[in-house]
């Protein structure tokens, strides 16, 4: 076998008109002081008027980001008002920072007043990425589908801390949780956001929001909501549970599907879309093949951005791309079914766009030839379908609904709530036979398309 040269580690930083995008293997924490030093040097994390030529390397000095503004947002109303609540029980806490050299108090020094937002696991097995920083508020009450009560919580806390800067570090439950509180700040330009993922939910790369209240699940687009900054960091992707992770990056791939449909799809999205499919359909099999050794294996997909956690940082890379794709676009058919399924049936959000995503496709893959045949060829398939199966077959991802809570009984519920919400613009005509049929080969894993 031909040698591999040695790999380099993925280290680069891409900005945008609103974002900055930083990738280093092991150097979250490193990222992470110098984006919040700037920020004290600078007064903010960017600019909407920076006019800077050039783009700075990791190690430039002076540089300036791109601060978001603000447009009216829309609000899609998903759901029903007679779900229960998100299978999670919260822990209800705001506090002055106990996280390893973090400090509370007032700052005396151009130091940001930082909030950090994750979970008490996320807290305990990411320390030495916050380990830098002074937060002046730690919240940890993270549950999925973002309940207004807990987004309330943290808004008071944000509040009564003067917050300059949210730290969301864990997937998007967390990242969703800071854009909520962006969106109610009274600064007209919101919150500044620093994300850290820790798994592959893309939400840090999307200007989408979404709340769970009185058993509906509200989501909405509004630039403010978009982080300024990602560090991205493939070890931080390591102890992710295999299961969480191989439906966390099929979730990804789901907001690449979407967007070569959805109702603001374009040449650009859908090439940027294509691009994200293949990186995760490549990474993932591997991530999976070798769970948490580091360094790339040319016998497991090759291909891809070598690094020295090459399928992670693939994984990463891709999430970034389809998510792009997706905020662009905008939410497909897919999405609308995924969001009524979790706001008022409490499933999973994960889990449940890895299961629904191959039953989407074959409704409209007839419909959407140009489309069918750029996710086919992403996923090195001669069909769309097969090739989604393929790999969802070849990871162990879940099949089946009903493993999570999804009774048959819910289907003609499901089917009322979701018909509303269908874009106009969906490639094929929806009825409610078809998500009738839809939903409920999805809540018994059977093939997709069968009637």
């Amino acid at each position: 076998m031909r040698e591999q040269p040695a790999a380099e580690a993925l280290d680069f930083e891409y900005r945008t008109q609103r974002q900055r995008v930083l990738f280093g293997s092991g150097r979250a924490a490193e990222l992470l002081a110098r984006v919040l030093s700037e920020f004290g040097e600078h007064g903010e994390l960017g600019s909407k008027d920076d006019k800077h030529d050039e783009h700075d390397e990791l190690d430039g000095k002076d540089n300036k980001h791109d601060e978001l503004g603000g447009k009216d947002n829309k609000h899609d109303e998903l759901g029903g008002k007679e779900s229960g609540t998100p299978s999670a029980t919260p822990s209800g806490t705001a506090q002055a920072a106990e996280t390893p050299g973090a400090t509370g108090g007032t700052n005396t020094d151009n130091t940001p007043r930082v909030m950090v937002i994750a979970s008490r696991r996320e807290l305990e097995r990411s320390a030495a990425v916050l380990a830098g920083i002074r937060a002046a508020v730690v919240f940890d009450e993270i549950v999925q589908h973002v309940p207004a009560e807990s987004a309330e919580r943290a808004h008071r806390a944000a509040q009564a801390a003067d917050i300059d800067v949210v730290v969301a570090l864990g997937g998007g439950s967390a990242i969703g949780l800071s854009k909520i509180l962006s969106l109610r700040s009274d600064r007209p330009a919101g919150l500044s956001i620093v994300a850290v993922p820790t798994t592959y939910s893309g939400s840090e790369a999307t200007a989408v929001w979404g709340l769970f209240e009185n058993g509906v699940k509200t989501t909405g687009f509004d630039p403010r909501v978009l982080p300024g900054t990602v560090i991205y960091d493939p070890t931080l992707t390591l102890s992710l549970p295999s299961e969480l992770g191989v439906s966390s990056a099929l979730n990804a791939l789901a907001h690449g599907v979407d967007a070569l449909w959805a109702p603001g799809a374009n040449p650009v999205s859908a090439l940027i879309a294509a691009e994200g499919i293949r990186m995760l359909a490549r990474a993932l099999p591997r991530i999976v093949a070798r769970p948490a050794v580091a360094g790339g294996d040319p016998d497991l997909g090759g291909g891809g951005i070598r690094g020295t956690f090459a399928a992670r940082e693939d994984a990463l890379y891709g999430a970034y791309l389809s998510a792009n794709a997706f905020s662009s676009a905008g939410s497909g058919l897919h999405h609308k079914i995924c969001h009524v399924l979790g706001g008022a049936f409490g499933l999973p959000h994960a889990q449940t766009h890895a299961i629904v995503l191959p039953h989407v496709v074959a409704l409209n893959a007839s419909a959407a030839p140009e489309a069918e045949v750029r996710i086919a060829a992403a996923l090195g398939s001669s069909s769309a379908v097969e090739g989604l199966l393929a790999l969802r077959n070849s990871v162990h991802a879940p099949t089946a609904l009903r493993d999570f809570g999804f009774a048959e009984s819910d289907i003609a519920r499901a089917v009322e709530l979701i018909l509303p919400a269908v874009p106009a613009s969906n490639p094929h005509p929806v009825t409610s036979d078809d998500l009738t049929v839809l939903l409920r080969n999805a809540w018994a894993g059977t093939a997709p398309g069968r009637r």
